[in-house]
């Protein structure tokens, strides 16, 4: 297909802004061998990080995990439902390199999922690559699911209903969600759904959307995918089974328990071929899977409330986490 026949979405001038200047701060934080200038990073987003706050009608406090890792989340907990409530694990975007729960996109996301569900959400601090190369990120999150069955009387509110824990995550998030997911424990933490929101998977070979798209996905093009798979894991190709989910050395599901899975898509996002696999590939394992498909939006897209389709999103959420809690 011509590139040049692939329209661009139409954003509100609000949003290509917030996406110009985040382009402009990867773009200058990326060094030619592969590290990251975090102290610039820091510089230029300073004012996009905000302290636990009660807002909203949702009270949020950040509870360390483990200090000597830097490994903690941000608690978001609704003020005005006395009722029990499912946990929402969440782990944020950035594409394993950049970002964390105290950035105000988040915060904001998180706030509105904990409100609108209603559901106590738990938004994981994982350490980042290049620094913490794989498994790091995986061993994080599941050191958090392990943190809040073992200290649930001392952390969560009474509300907290750990039996209902859903684990969810977009970009590389939705990546981690679904890989600790399959690595969940049984206990009284019981993973029920995963949200798997514009996952970042990949793999040796180019896919269509990757061509089509270079140049017109506002977030997402080959020199970043590439940086963040090599800071990630850099010494093993794409094809290793926690980039390529479904792909030629993938995990046998047939035969494991594996919680619901909603799988979101978007027509602008580059990456949504190896999304649309993914969910074929849980339909073919005999999984639970629906899709969610945004034709007119971009990678991340949900984080800009000014969007519609980010209050959808939301909704869409909430009754997935509905559905699979009764």
């Amino acid at each position: 297909m011509d590139k040049s026949a692939v329209h661009h979405p139409q954003l509100p001038l609000k949003t290509r802004i917030s996406l110009f200047l985040l382009s402009a701060v990867t773009n200058a934080t990326m060094r030619p061998d592969g590290t990251v200038n975090r102290r610039l990073f820091s510089t230029l987003t300073y004012l996009l990080k905000v302290p636990p706050s009660f807002s909203h009608g949702v009270t949020t406090s950040d509870v360390p995990v483990d200090p000597s890792r830097g490994l903690w989340f941000r608690l978001f907990v609704p003020r005005h439902s006395d009722q029990k409530l499912p946990v929402l694990v969440f782990f944020h975007g950035g594409g394993f390199v950049y970002l964390s729960p105290d950035f105000k996109a988040y915060d904001d996301v998180c706030r509105r999922f904990a409100r609108a569900i209603p559901a106590v959400v738990v938004s994981v601090n994982y350490r980042l690559a290049p620094e913490h190369p794989y498994p790091a990120q995986y061993d994080d999150g599941c050191e958090v699911l392990r943190f809040l069955e073992a200290e649930r009387g001392r952390i969560l509110p009474e509300k907290a209903d750990l039996s209902r824990c859903f684990v969810a995550g977009d970009s590389a998030g939705g990546n981690l969600a679904h890989h600790v997911a399959l690595r969940a424990e049984p206990g009284e933490l019981r993973v029920l759904g995963v949200v798997a929101i514009q996952p970042f998977f990949g793999g040796e070979q180019v896919r269509k959307s990757e061509i089509e798209l270079e140049g017109v996905d506002v977030v997402v093009n080959s020199a970043r995918t590439q940086f963040m798979w090599k800071a990630f894991m850099p010494r093993a190709d794409r094809d290793h089974e926690v980039i390529n989910v479904c792909g030629p050395n993938a995990v046998d599901m047939s035969n494991i328990r594996f919680p619901a899975t909603m799988v979101v898509v978007a027509g602008f996002d580059s990456l949504k071929d190896w999304q649309m696999s993914y969910y074929n590939w849980l339909i073919e394992s005999g999984k639970e899977a629906y899709l969610i498909n945004y034709p007119n939006m971009f990678h991340a897209f949900y984080i800009f409330p000014e969007l519609p389709e980010s209050t959808l999103l939301v909704s869409e959420v909430k009754n997935f986490i509905h559905k699979h809690s009764s």
